[in-house]
């Protein structure tokens, strides 16, 4: 990003969304995630689910232990994995995903209501992989507002490197994947 003519950070530019009370802090034309949009975008929709299913399970389990009686998350992602493998329709599955968005509305924890909302994004890549991208604009916003800007440079560039590393993983791994997938997959 430029302003100015002066070529900005992603630090910067968090910074600046922190600055103007943003909810969101990356968004899919940050220069910063450029590279995954594009590497997102090479990838097969199946890859992308198993790799959307893997994230959205780990964000499940950090949130079930701060709410452990919730299961609107949880709820969410077994229906896209169900509608994925074709064993329930779409309106089914976005009900239970919606459901998920708006449990973020019910509480107040910045880095909670991204995490909530990282995880109905992972569930929707069963719609489109297009919905890939967004995952990792709430995944990486939850980790700024856990550490905040002053601390979270490692912790975002590391998450980064975890969404490549399991891309890698899921296409070399793929054809071992047991589950069975509906005919749009």
């Amino acid at each position: 990003m430029e302003i100015m003519g002066v070529k900005m950070n992603w630090i910067d530019e968090v910074s600046i969304k922190l600055k103007k009370k943003n909810q969101v802090l990356f968004a899919k034309d940050s220069e910063y995630i450029q590279d995954l949009v594009m590497l997102f975008e090479n990838q097969s929709h199946k890859v992308m689910a198993l790799w959307a299913f893997d994230f959205a399970s780990e964000s499940i389990a950090k949130l079930e232990e701060k709410y452990p009686e919730e299961r609107r998350p949880r709820e969410a992602l077994k229906a896209a994995k169900d509608w994925a493998s074709g064993k329930i329709k779409m309106p089914l599955a976005q009900r239970k995903i919606l459901d998920c968005h708006g449990f973020a509305k019910d509480i107040n924890n910045k880095e909670d209501i991204a995490i909530c909302h990282s995880i109905g994004q992972a569930c929707a890549v069963v719609h489109t992989a297009g919905h890939t991208i967004g995952y990792p604009i709430y995944d990486l916003t939850a980790i700024v507002y856990r550490y905040g800007i002053e601390n979270c440079k490692n912790a975002v560039e590391q998450r980064k490197q975890e969404y490549i590393e399991k891309i890698i993983y899921w296409n070399e791994h793929l054809c071992d994947y047991q589950g069975t997938w509906a005919d749009f997959m």
